[in-house]
């Protein structure tokens, strides 16, 4: 059994791995010749991440199971009640730019591939101009600065009601027209903010209110984002924060990964747009 403790062990390493994966940028922005088990062209700056987190988190007493975007399997690291899933580094290829890029963990209390419902835990670090980490966890989410110290100054974090921002991903051509329609909806009442990481972009919506998402394609129906590694823990961050999730026609968290690298389409933000969505879906 799950011991409160065990989840903010691996929230507390979580924190102190983002220091060494953001100070592995330098140097590690060029392409491997390698793809990972998503078919993801990586960077250097991927596999370190990667291995950076997979020290941290899997050295853990409390973790059982450590599952990386980067792998194609689970891997077993050792007896503890909990897995881990692994975004390394979201958005890596905005490093080339020197764009915001973040790292997402699920912590499960259930072995992996599971559906959000298992979540105990959820948290991301945004690279940003400052290194920020969000968790969610009891139903409340916490922003946190990241230092050397670990998760200092706390704030708690409610999506705000009155919504500002969108950001959708995948290119307008290849939206299906339900979509398009009501994308376009959306934009005669908000701003749009899209930069190419979830993190970044999902940060955004928490902050001023708003919608992110990601819709299945015409030529890609179930989109481009991961159900375990990327839609889950991040619908369980907005959910907590009071908002919604959906990939269509139910919440993300109920979607049931039956391959660890599902994808699966995702719409997060305040609850009148996630329901706007599943009319103009249904």
């Amino acid at each position: 059994m799950m011991a409160t403790s065990d989840a903010d062990d691996v929230l507390d390493a979580l924190a102190a791995a983002a220091l060494e994966v953001r100070a592995g940028f330098a140097g590690r922005r060029e392409k491997t010749d390698g793809q990972n088990a998503s078919g993801d062209q990586q960077l250097h700056a991927d596999l370190h991440a990667d291995d950076v987190l997979q020290n941290f988190l899997g050295g853990l007493d409390a973790v059982g199971e450590y599952a990386s975007e980067e792998a194609e399997t689970v891997q077993d690291v050792g007896d503890g009640p909990l897995s881990v899933s692994v975004d390394p580094l979201d958005g890596s290829s905005n490093l080339t730019a020197n764009n915001p890029t973040g790292t997402i963990v699920g912590v499960y209390d259930a072995p992996l591939p599971a559906p959000g419902t298992d979540l105990v835990a959820a948290a991301y670090v945004l690279y940003g101009p400052l290194t920020t980490m969000v968790v969610a966890r009891d139903g409340d989410v916490t922003r946190y600065a990241v230092t050397e110290a670990g998760r200092e100054n706390p704030e708690c974090v409610d999506l705000p009601s009155d919504p500002t921002v969108y950001g959708f991903g995948g290119r307008t051509p290849e939206w299906p027209e339900s979509f398009a329609d009501y994308a376009d909806d959306v934009e005669d009442d908000l701003k749009l903010r899209y930069g190419g990481a979830m993190v970044a972009d999902v940060n955004q919506v928490l902050t001023y209110g708003g919608v992110f998402a990601y819709p299945g394609l015409r030529e890609r129906p179930e989109g481009k984002l991961r159900a375990q590694f990327e839609a889950a823990p991040m619908a369980y961050i907005v959910e907590c924060a009071g908002g919604a999730s959906t990939d269509g026609s139910h919440s993300v968290l109920e979607i049931e990964p039956g391959d660890l690298h599902a994808r699966t389409p995702v719409f997060l933000g305040n609850d009148e747009l996630i329901q706007q969505a599943e009319r103009a879906l249904a």
